[in-house]
């Protein structure tokens, strides 16, 4: 993870939830780099059972953003996510003729970086293309702002150099 920068970074910081790393991971790579009002409607409607608490811990980061820096919720963007694997809970569940059937409960600790945009011009955001990742692209935040309200625009049409008159 990179360095906070304070005058416009917060975090929240969840451990020892119970859930493995790799589940919590496929959440949290749909919510990087997106603004904190989109996340919150991505984790209510995705089906996942891993969804609550990382939309708690959001809910928690903007919380603090909000109340410790006075930052405003509509600026924030979650720039930096990270999940890493905690410590292993190990039972044994009995069985048959006494013996005993080992099972393992893992855990994960869960970190949400907000960033908010209105202080920090020069914030460059990590994208991640769907489908093949052949390199970290960084492209700011107004160029990822355009493409957002071109797709909105045009709806996912291509436009083509004489778009002005159209045939019918």
């Amino acid at each position: 993870m990179k360095k906070l920068v304070p005058e416009v970074e917060v975090y929240a910081l969840g451990q020892h939830i119970c859930m493995s790393a790799h589940k919590a991971r496929r959440v949290v790579d749909q919510i990087r780099g997106r603004p904190y009002d989109e996340t919150l409607m991505i984790l209510e409607l995705m089906p996942y059972r891993a969804c609550y608490p990382i939309f708690k811990l959001v809910y928690s980061a903007a919380a603090n953003a909000i109340n410790n820096m006075g930052f405003e919720k509509t600026a924030l963007i979650i720039s930096q996510v990270e999940v890493n694997e905690g410590t292993i809970v190990k039972k044994l569940k009995p069985r048959a003729r006494g013996r005993s059937y080992p099972i393992k409960r893992p855990t994960c600790h869960i970190t949400i970086v907000l960033q908010d945009i209105s202080k920090d011009k020069r914030f460059f955001i990590w994208l991640k293309k769907k489908g093949w990742i052949y390199k970290e692209k960084y492209i700011t935040i107004e160029e990822r702002y355009q493409y957002m309200l071109h797709n909105l625009l045009n709806q996912g049409r291509m436009i083509w150099a004489n778009d002005g008159c159209e045939v019918i």
